[in-house]
């Protein structure tokens, strides 16, 4: 393994306009943070402030995966379920919680050759899981090398 001395950080972020319940392609958002850093080899740490959504890696060639992520977790924390007793914001303020709770609001993802070190079929996503549109904020921390 090669060692190298950290010398770059970077922060910055962006907002993402969500249609409601849904994923948003953030790949080439968090890309262009980490070309904007300077970073050769480090890491990328994707953040999100938010209670009620969610960042993840998942395939990004064939849209049916998330479908059906999509429908399990419809069934798994459906929305109005009265075992919930938070319904402040509607039947799905509670689903929306315990979803992003199961799934993350922070990835960390290697970064080589100043580029986002994943897979060939993998793409990052913010899940919103409520029903309305929102804005939520993403933000990026990019440590590494130049």
């Amino acid at each position: 393994m090669r060692r190298q001395a950290v010398d770059h950080v970077a922060q910055g972020g962006f907002t993402v306009h969500t249609r409601g319940r849904g994923f948003s392609e953030i790949t080439d958002e968090v890309a262009n943070a980490i070309a904007a850093s300077g970073v050769q080899t480090g890491l990328a740490h994707v953040f999100t402030a938010h209670t009620s959504c969610s960042l993840l890696i998942g395939e990004n060639a064939d849209p049916t995966v998330r479908e059906d992520l999509e429908r399990w977790f419809a069934r798994a924390v459906p929305d109005g379920d009265p075992l919930f007793r938070h319904d402040d914001e509607g039947p799905d303020d509670m689903p929306a919680h315990v979803r992003s709770i199961l799934t993350g609001v922070s990835l960390t993802v290697p970064v080589h050759g100043g580029r986002l070190a994943l897979g060939t079929w993998q793409g990052l996503y913010l899940w919103e899981h409520r029903t309305d549109a929102h804005q939520r904020k993403v933000q990026v921390t990019v440590i590494g090398a130049g």
